[in-house]
């Protein structure tokens, strides 16, 4: 998997406002090392998620 192309991609959509969007895909890339049985990319897209849904925090949260 080309981290940095899917990282563009859920940065794209993030940058829009489109964060259901940007974590579907993000969720997706971490299955897809799963499958490929990569930790690494699972840990990297996790902290991802977490990065989207700590600017969603940030944005939205009282």
């Amino acid at each position: 998997m080309d981290r940095e192309a899917e990282t563009a991609n859920i940065n794209e959509h993030i940058d829009k406002g489109n964060y259901h969007a940007g974590i579907n895909l993000a969720i997706s890339a971490m299955n897809a090392c799963r499958r490929e049985e990569e930790q690494g990319g699972v840990d990297y897209f996790l902290d991802l998620i977490q990065g989207i849904v700590d600017k969603m925090r940030g944005e939205f949260g009282s």
